[in-house]
């Protein structure tokens, strides 16, 4: 069964699963564009029902006096876009969440890390409303209800097998109307390992050097050298799949990376602060992927053990 199309000027209710950084971040561009927003939220409801929501950002600031909090899904009800934006570590509890906010032709895009989730979400619910996004940007959460955003703000959108690509335009249009950066990708696998380059080995290796921001990681020609050795097995692994991936995108993610400053990783901030971290759909699942297409990984495979390691010191 086809879905029904998607336009910016009948997506009448959007829900937001997952309010934090990311969530709350583009939940709070699209009220400010005078979409119909509702959160669902967890620890943070009462923050956001009460006090609303701000963004401080290099782009301006956002004063959100009041934003429309849910703590379930059933309260929320049908919409006509779920934007998922939790982190992979609480994908089990899709169908439960999820379902009661579909109707007929509600869209699913998945504002998420790693590799796994657009195959899981279209298992479950159906290829053709599925859509995958990448988020390149610079972004904290300072609370429940204030949101840090330090730079950036891309989001790259592809469909999944089976989606409708007209609608996939049209999702484009709604994000840039909210003043989001946005563009569609013809190829959402190849865009995914792009993603990957980064997070594979500065979320990683920002964990397992101690703790450290990417400014100190890069500090030290020692410290880059790993980096720039892992982000090579990213591209090899991608390499391996069929897919074609430039190495001069490792000097350009160094250099953007710089401009950046002392910034800590989300991934970073979950293993600080005592939150699982997202090691089956960054790290695993791609190298697993990977290797069983042939390639050879060893620093990869030595990240994740360390990874594994730091984790379990933890506990």
């Amino acid at each position: 069964m086809r879905y029904k199309g998607l336009c910016p000027e009948i997506v009448r209710r959007i829900a937001i699963v997952g309010s934090g950084a990311i969530g709350c971040y583009y939940g709070a561009r699209l009220v400010a564009a005078g979409m119909d927003v509702r959160f669902l939220a967890r620890s943070g409801y009462l923050a956001l029902r009460e006090k609303g929501l701000g963004v401080k950002s290099p782009d301006g600031d956002l004063e959100l006096g009041s934003v429309q909090a849910f703590r379930s899904a059933e309260d929320i009800g049908p919409v006509d876009l779920v934007v998922l934006a939790w982190k992979t570590t609480s994908n089990g509890s899709c169908r439960e969440v999820i379902s009661p906010l579909l109707h007929e032709g509600t869209v699913i895009l998945a504002l998420q890390n790693g590799l796994g989730t657009t195959e899981y979400l279209a298992e479950t619910f159906g290829g053709d409303r599925i859509y995958g996004g990448l988020c390149f940007v610079c972004i904290n959460r300072l609370a429940p209800n204030r949101i840090n955003h330090i730079a950036q703000g891309l989001v790259t959108i592809g469909d999944f097998n089976g989606a409708d690509p007209e609608r996939l335009e049209q999702l484009v249009s709604l994000f840039a109307n909210a003043q989001i950066p946005c563009r569609a990708v013809e190829d959402l696998p190849t865009a995914q390992w792009v993603k990957l380059i980064w997070n594979v080995s500065f979320n990683g290796l920002c964990i397992t050097e101690g703790g450290v921001t990417t400014e100190q990681l890069l500090a030290s020609a020692e410290g880059e050298s790993r980096v720039r050795k892992i982000m090579g097995e990213v591209i090899d692994g991608a390499t391996a799949l069929g897919m074609d991936i430039p190495a001069s995108i490792i000097d350009e993610q160094v250099v953007s990376t710089r401009e950046m400053g002392s910034y800590r990783p989300s991934s970073l901030i979950d293993y600080l602060e005592g939150r699982e971290v997202e090691l089956q759909a960054i790290w695993a699942e791609p190298l697993g992927r990977a290797e069983r297409a042939g390639a050879r990984l060893p620093a990869w495979n030595q990240l994740l053990a360390d990874l594994r390691t730091r984790l379990a010191e933890r506990v």
